[in-house]
């Protein structure tokens, strides 16, 4: 068991959660090929569906909540362990996030067991080419048409964009000017109007896409909560799982700080061991402190989430500090591992290609900056 789970913030069934996962991820994700990555994000998502981790990623009956601190663990294991199934898991909880949120019973009925199955994969549509950080921006339009929408616009960097099932899609309705004019729907992927525009590539390989809406027509009854408040749904959604993201990054950064002391402790140079350089020993004392500082922000801000509380500043704080932590941890371990350490496939160049977008999506560092100095603003 990871020491960090003698904390107080967790409680018996969390410790045993990630003592479950630990060996699930040591037995099923030594060996996950690559050669195609929507192949492998299709059978990582029916793995974890099968093995049952993804209930833990939705609230499968009105009411539930959706356990904040599990959410982290089971993130910071699997990008522990590896990257792609860390993204399939987070993708099917952020993809189905809203409609466990909002959704009607036979919303819920139609798409979640799919979802915590595996049997079906989801996507969170919002981003668009002028449209990221600020969502209030999108432009994406729904018009009224009797019984249905009909939905004209792009969405880009749509993460499971080609190979999702359905999209939690949010587009502008109208109601109101800015974000009050925002709606949800769930677009099947089949719907006609609904195209693949263009697949995305990455430094470090997933399923990404730009989709493109031509008179795409969806039914009213595929709307999510009321027309106007997509807005407040998204925000709702990413509440839950920005705190995850921290988590992610946590768990990268202590497979770097793990394979940094395997180098440094077997690393011979000058009738020594690396490990023995006391400039060596101050990188890895300042690694762990990073590691640690991180980890206490992210389970902060997910134990207050449980209790009921808000969270945005938490929140902010933790995926700032995760993600630029877990970028100067892991660059750290690539300077450890030399001229190896930047060998495609080594495990620290893997993770140095990871942890890029971390800093980046669900809100990049500097919009956390300015969400935490808003919050302290108002207290002001």
């Amino acid at each position: 068991m990871s020491a960090h789970l003698d904390w107080p913030f967790f409680e018996p069934r969390h410790r045993a959660l990630e003592a479950a996962l630990s060996r699930w991820c040591t037995e099923h994700l030594a060996d996950v090929p690559h050669d195609d990555v929507d192949a492998t994000c299709r059978r990582l998502v029916k793995q974890l569906g099968e093995a049952g981790w993804l209930q833990h990623a939705i609230a499968a009956k009105p009411g539930d909540a959706i356990d904040t601190r599990a959410i982290c663990l089971l993130r910071e294991t699997l990008a522990r362990h590896h990257g792609l199934a860390d993204f399939s898991f987070a993708m099917q909880g952020l993809g189905a996030g809203a409609i466990s949120l909002d959704g009607t019973a036979a919303q819920r009925e139609r798409y979640l067991p799919r979802v915590a199955r595996g049997d079906a994969i989801a996507a969170f549509a919002l981003s668009e080419p002028e449209a990221g950080s600020d969502v209030a921006a999108l432009a994406c339009a729904a018009r009224d048409d009797g019984d249905a929408y009909v939905i004209d616009g792009e969405k880009t960097w749509i993460s499971n964009g080609g190979i999702a099932d359905f999209y939690v899609l949010f587009v502008r309705t109208g109601e109101a000017p800015g974000s009050r004019g925002i709606t949800a729907l769930i677009v099947d992927a089949d719907t006609p109007g609904l195209q693949i525009a263009e697949r995305i590539a990455l430094i470090a390989p997933h399923p990404l896409a730009r989709l493109r809406f031509s008179g795409c027509r969806v039914p009213k009854t595929q709307r999510l909560g009321e027309a106007g408040q997509g807005f407040k749904l998204a925000m709702r959604t990413l509440d839950i799982f920005r705190t995850s993201v921290a988590a992610a990054a946590l768990g990268f950064a202590r497979r770097a700080l793990d394979e940094a002391l395997q180098r440094a402790t077997t690393r011979k140079m000058f009738g020594q061991t690396l490990a023995d350089f006391q400039i060596t020993q101050a990188k890895l004392a300042q690694m762990a402190t990073t590691v640690d500082s991180a980890a206490l922000l992210t389970y902060r801000a997910a134990w207050q989430r449980d209790q009921g509380r808000n969270v945005t500043r938490e929140a902010a704080m933790a995926k700032l500090a995760a993600t630029e932590g877990a970028q100067q941890v892991i660059d750290a371990a690539v300077q450890l591992w030399g001229g190896a350490g930047v060998v495609s496939g080594n495990t620290v160049e893997t993770l140095y290609r990871e942890i890029r977008a971390l800093r980046i999506y669900e809100g990049a560092t500097e919009v956390q900056q300015l969400i935490i100095a808003r919050e302290l603003l108002k207290g002001t």
